[in-house]
C-alpha cells in the first residue's frame, strides 16, 4: 500500500483520511473537504494496524 494517512483534528474527535503521494511536511498547510485547512503538527506512524504508511497529524491553523 502506498500513500499516506491524515489525522484531522476536530472538537468532537479525530478523523482519518487516506491520500495518495508523499506525506506533507511538518508546518505545511493541508486543505480538507469542507473542513478548511489545518497544519501538520508531526509526521509519524499510521495508527492503523499493519499499516507502514506515514501519518500526518493535523491541528487547526493558529488564529483559525
Amino acid at each position: 500500500m502506498t500513500g499516506h494517512v491524515l489525522m484531522w483534528w476536530s472538537p468532537s474527535g479525530y478523523r482519518l483520511e487516506e491520500r495518495a503521494g508523499d506525506a506533507p511536511a511538518v508546518g505545511e498547510r493541508v486543505d480538507g473537504d469542507g473542513d478548511g485547512g489545518q497544519v501538520v503538527q508531526k509526521v509519524g506512524s499510521s495508527p492503523l494496524p499493519d499499516d507502514a504508511r506515514p501519518c500526518a497529524y493535523l491541528v487547526p491553523e493558529p488564529g483559525a
